[in-house]
């Protein structure tokens, strides 16, 4: 007979070289997906390995116990969305957050028409010295191609850039 895992034991489970598991959740998965998904202090395996600044967004829904992660995507195209029925999910929430916001180096909001504005983020992977990767996030009505928002971003990039080149 097999008992299950303890909570504080690490269960088995596939990670990069040099990493270590260190949060981990079990799915409820009809379709007899992977069992468990897991944090290291490098990448979010769902099962896919995904680095922490390549996480976009990362929401949880407590009455439904769903994980929804938001993979950063290529302008114009869909961005990959991951739906996690999870059990026990505390410590693996906790890493989430503390990684993703880890690996936020810039994050500015700016105003552009009316209501309507961007957000500037520049990331990297968490404890790093890589360079920076830098991403303009654009509400709902704004067109990237239109010369005035262009103008708005081209400004607020250079200023942000600046500013962490000091």
């Amino acid at each position: 007979m097999r008992w299950p895992p303890l909570p504080w034991r690490r269960p088995p489970f596939p990670v990069g070289p040099g990493e270590r598991l260190l949060a981990w959740a079990q799915v409820r998965q009809p379709d007899g997906g992977p069992p468990l998904v897991g944090g290291t202090r490098d990448a979010l395996y769902l099962p896919a390995r995904v680095p922490w600044e390549q996480v976009a967004s990362a929401d949880w829904d407590q009455e439904e116990s769903t994980l929804r992660v938001v993979e950063v995507g290529r302008f114009g195209e869909p961005s990959p969305v991951h739906l996690l029925h999870l059990d026990d999910a505390g410590r693996l929430l906790q890493l989430v957050r503390e990684r993703v916001t880890a690996s936020i180096a810039v994050q500015r909001h700016v105003a552009v028409s009316g209501r309507r504005s961007v957000r500037i983020l520049a990331r990297r992977a968490p404890g790093s010295r890589a360079e920076l990767a830098w991403f303009v996030e654009y509400d709902d009505g704004l067109d990237p191609a239109d010369p005035r928002v262009d103008a708005v971003v081209q400004e607020a990039l250079a200023t942000a850039r600046a500013d962490v080149e000091v």
